[in-house]
């Protein structure tokens, strides 16, 4: 969490997130969809992946295809036995028949319903996979500017919208196209005068579609980012919970809360609108068609041109034909919503991947470091214009305890974030050991490097996994006697099931202090050589504090350690202290030195413990 930037709404810290202007103050901005066509061919893509399964639904589809089109042939022959008199064998023969189709056309739609879902669900299953490894390989950057519930809506909502629509559409569209086609065919068999008359009817239906499209799709789109922010909103007020009561805030809350609801639910109204009036449109220009037929089909069946049955199968054959149209047209607010998903989707994944140039540098080995560090000239900002670090320079000797202090804005986080790439500089050099960290590949560089933040980050697994993250082939005894230096020992032993206590989301059902002092055991045991603590015992009691300093003179014995601190009692012994001010180096040395000058050091000094002798 860069400390320029913690005045920012930004949960996971760094640089301000790109901002508009809304009715209310300044909104996130979001991306507008662009490419139907390619977002199609991308969805379909990831279709083919699952070939045999795509390939057995088509051809299930074509299986209810035929039958469908075979049974109003049937019937046509089945009301044509009854004339002056009745066939009553043929016609016992084509109802048979009938039924056989209709009930193996029940039978074989099963395994369709079957097929779809194995379809969508093997589908979205590689895309979201494809999502995810995308997500954790985004740069820090990406993250800290983007809007962390609207990166899980992309996940959640918007995924699961293409599973929707693959598993309800796909089949659909494919179906409709063949009994488009085969109907057409038998039509054309039966009466070329009838198909025109039906074949007419496809003006209005193509005229009220182009009219309607161009409505649905902004709706649609919106509806999906109002989602991507209310989810956005809820993750927030589900992380700040105990500040949102603290304060009082539960009304004001819930009132934003209603606000983007009450959007979301005005654009999904005009959105389902939309979508739903498709359907009873297609059904007035359908219906108009059905009539003619009848009309001019009782007119031709009086001058003997055709037979009643043959009314009849021409008006299932027009059913046939129009009712793909409207399935498509009932189904295009589906599709237009998983298209507007697979945008945002993919716009994640064509973002920028962290880039580490330098995979295998032979010449840094984590075991064999130092820890000497030297930042020479460093200049760095998160906006342009706007420089966080300006000509940093700081010389660290291996095994030495360094202490960076400053007013809060002042870049002490900041030179943490650009020490583990997490941020890369914009000009300047930073080297361990003599190697540009530039020339190191990034496992690397973060294999050599510690580091317990002030927000503790906790898993939902066990204690003993907690501790273990960073070190997974770690011994119960390597895991123990790290929590004995962190100092967590104790309060672990007494849990009922100790190491194997399984932590509720974020460790929630352990006090913040203990949090960090699992926090500090994960630190010991990944041994690293190079230390950074940022704000390590910020949110833990005094009498803690007291145990973790103890045991981190320990920790810190022959390893270079950073130290970001705001108070400054846990840093009084450090080798030196680095005073930061706007970016710029402004004082360095001891505790005593620095107190003797009397410049910001002092200050700050005399700030924060000014009336404790009182």
């Amino acid at each position: 969490m860069a400390e320029q930037q913690r005045k920012q709404p930004t949960p996971a810290g760094g640089p301000p997130r790109p901002m508009g202007k809304g009715p209310r103050g300044p909104v996130l901005v979001h991306e507008k969809p662009k490419d139907v066509l390619g977002t199609l061919k991308r969805i379909l893509s990831y279709m083919g992946k699952n070939k045999y399964i795509f390939f057995i639904l088509l051809a299930v589809m074509l299986a209810i295809t035929i039958l469908n089109l075979i049974a109003p042939s049937l019937q046509q022959k089945a009301i044509d036995t009854i004339g002056l008199g009745v066939d009553y064998k043929n016609l016992v023969k084509y109802l048979i028949i009938l039924g056989f189709v209709y009930v193996l056309t029940s039978l074989i739609s099963y395994f369709q319903g079957w097929f779809s879902a194995k379809l969508s669900q093997t589908t979205v299953k590689i895309m979201r996979t494809d999502l995810f490894r995308k997500i954790v390989t985004l740069p820090i950057r990406y993250i800290d500017t983007h809007n962390h519930g609207d990166l899980m809506s992309r996940m959640t909502n918007d995924v699961e919208n293409i599973s929707n629509c693959i598993s309800q559409s796909i089949g659909s569209l494919f179906s409709g196209v063949l009994t488009i086609i085969g109907s057409l065919i038998i039509m054309l068999y039966y009466s070329p005068v009838l198909t025109l008359i039906s074949i007419s009817t496809i003006i209005l239906t193509v005229l009220f579609t182009s009219i309607m499209t161009k409505f649905m799709r902004k709706y649609f789109t919106r509806q999906q980012i109002l989602l991507g922010k209310l989810d956005g909103h809820i993750e927030e007020m589900v992380v700040g919970y105990k500040t949102v009561v603290s304060y009082s805030k539960e009304k004001d809350a819930i009132d934003e809360f209603n606000k983007m609801s009450d959007s979301l639910r005005k654009t999904g109204v005009k959105a389902q609108i939309c979508g739903g009036s498709m359907g009873p449109l297609m059904n007035i220009v359908s219906n108009i068609g059905f009539v003619l037929i009848a009309g001019f089909g009782g007119y031709f069946a009086l001058k003997g041109f055709i037979t009643i049955g043959t009314i009849q199968a021409f008006i299932l054959y027009s059913k046939q034909f129009s009712r793909p149209i409207n399935e498509i047209a009932n189904q295009y607010a589906q599709i237009q919503t998983a298209v507007a998903g697979g945008e945002r989707i993919f716009t994640v994944m064509d973002e920028t991947s962290e880039k580490d140039d330098k995979q295998n540098n032979c010449d840094f080995i984590p075991e064999k470091v130092s820890g000497n560090i030297s930042f020479k000239n460093i200049n760095f900002s998160y906006v342009p214009d706007k420089p966080v670090l300006k000509k940093f320079s700081l010389e660290i000797k291996s095994g030495q305890k360094i202490a960076i202090v400053g007013a809060t804005g002042s870049g002490k986080t900041t030179v943490v974030n650009l020490l583990t790439r997490f941020y890369d500089i914009d000009s300047g050099e930073i080297e361990i050991d003599g190697v540009n960290i530039r020339d190191i590949s990034k496992d690397k560089l973060r294999e050599t490097i510690g580091i317990v933040l002030q927000d503790t980050v906790l898993f939902s697994d066990t204690i003993r996994s907690n501790i273990a993250y960073a070190k997974p082939q770690a011994e119960l005894s390597e895991i123990e006697n790290a929590a004995k230096t962190a100092n967590a020992d104790r309060f672990i032993n007494r849990l009922p099931d100790r190491y194997d206590t399984v932590l509720s989301e974020s460790g929630s059902n352990l006090s913040q202090g203990q949090r960090q002092l699992i926090a500090i055991a994960r630190a010991v045991l990944a041994d690293p050589k190079i230390l950074i603590l940022d704000e390590a015992t910020s949110s833990v009691d005094t009498r803690t504090e007291m145990h973790i300093q103890s045991a981190m003179v320990a920790l810190m014995k022959n390893r270079t350690s950073l130290i970001i601190a705001h108070r400054l009692s846990t840093i009084i012994d450090a080798d030196k202290i680095i005073v930061i001010d706007d970016g710029r180096v402004v004082e360095q040395g001891n505790h005593e030195e620095l107190l003797e000058k009397k410049g910001c050091y002092y200050n700050l000094y005399q700030n924060q413990f000014a009336g404790i002798a009182t």
